[in-house]
């Protein structure tokens, strides 16, 4: 594509679609001040919403040093998207202390006992390109380094599992069946080659070479291996004590710190991700709750999201973006924050938003 003929479709998404984060801060004058490298690079950064108008970000980093390269653009949209004024520094700062902070929902009301929680947290290697940008052999050399790590990481109590791999001819290659059985579990991520976003970036190329996942015996630690980024670092639990499952998360981390090369930083954004969404403390964490008079069984979720959003969180339905609550009123909630704000503060945002949807519910 010409530069002239992709000035036209960026003027075309930017007026059919508004919320095109690239389409919006996209710069003519900017992109011509680049060099040809640079041009290049930009070009493969911004692909996949050019390609995907709909998209909300439509940018994708394909390096580490993507960030600070191309700042001037990132800069836009990270302000947008995390909701930064431009008169406010951006800056990352990480707290994982929770002993002074006691978040255990189920001392707010016992039937929280039954909550499902999940933390997750994605993480880059700072010596690899990321996956937008990754080869095949990039791709499998960085399983085996990560092969390496959870070997190490299994002797630790609580950690011990195994590796599944659904990369072609690898020792510890699963079948499709398995596979999927994974998958319909939540264990898993995707098929990635059947998305049109992971597609135009560059990260599905090559599935499924060098994907995979660690999981402990407990099943309740997993590891995503070159998915979105190239480690997906999560806990799942049951019951309302947050406290438990950050500081599980925390462990993980440390430790895979110690395994493997130097994780992609900057002081600026915290932890780098392929997505500007997922950069900062680079964290999720969410519970379902079951809210049945907040979503009128499941059937609306006006009242709710609204109620959330003055709450600093966001609300989806069980089965992920886009999704509904079911019969039973069950959303999965979530801080809406992640840049900016230390592991501790999503840690008590969470449950202080939770605590309050709970109070409203009971007043429904």
């Amino acid at each position: 594509m010409n530069n002239k003929k992709m000035f036209e479709q960026i003027k075309t998404i930017k007026k059919s679609n508004p919320d095109n984060l690239m389409a919006r801060y996209f710069s003519e004058e900017y992109f011509l001040s680049l060099d040809e490298n640079k041009q290049e690079r930009f070009i493969k950064i911004i692909n996949s919403g050019i390609e995907n108008p709909d998209s909300q970000m439509g940018a994708y980093a394909m390096a580490a040093n993507d960030y600070a390269d191309f700042a001037e653009f990132f800069d836009l949209l990270i302000r947008n998207y995390h909701q930064i004024p431009n008169e406010k520094k951006i800056e990352q700062s990480h707290d994982w202390e929770f002993s002074n902070s006691v978040c255990n929902l189920s001392e707010i009301d016992e039937r929280l006992i039954d909550v499902s929680m999940r933390v997750r947290v994605a993480r880059n290697i700072k010596d690899f390109p990321l996956p937008g940008a990754m080869n095949k052999q990039q791709r499998l050399d960085f399983e085996k380094l990560v092969i390496k790590a959870f070997v190490k990481l299994a002797e630790h109590a609580g950690f011990d599992g195994q590796y599944l791999s659904i990369s072609p001819n690898s020792p510890f290659e699963i079948s499709a069946k398995e596979f999927q059985r994974r998958v319909n579990s939540h264990q898993m991520f995707k098929d990635m080659s059947n998305d049109a976003y992971l597609n135009s970036a560059g990260i599905s190329n090559d599935w499924s070479y060098g994907r995979g996942m660690y999981i402990n015996k407990a099943e309740d630690f997993i590891v995503w291996v070159g998915e979105e980024d190239h480690l997906r670092i999560m806990c799942m639990k049951k019951g309302g004590n947050l406290n438990e499952i950050f500081e599980k998360l925390y462990v993980a981390v440390e430790l895979l710190e110690e395994y493997l090369p130097k994780f992609a930083t900057l002081p600026k954004y915290g932890n780098l991700a392929s997505c500007p969404s997922n950069i900062g403390a680079s964290m999720r964490a969410s519970l379902h709750m079951k809210l049945p008079n907040l979503t009128k069984n499941g059937t609306d979720l006006s009242l709710i999201k609204s109620k959330a959003k003055e709450l600093g969180l966001a609300v989806r339905g069980v089965l992920g973006e886009h999704s509904d609550a079911d019969a039973s009123g069950t959303v999965d909630i979530s801080p809406s924050a992640r840049l900016g704000v230390s592991e501790k503060q999503i840690m008590e945002n969470l449950y202080e938003g939770a605590k309050a949807l709970w109070l409203l519910e009971k007043t429904q």
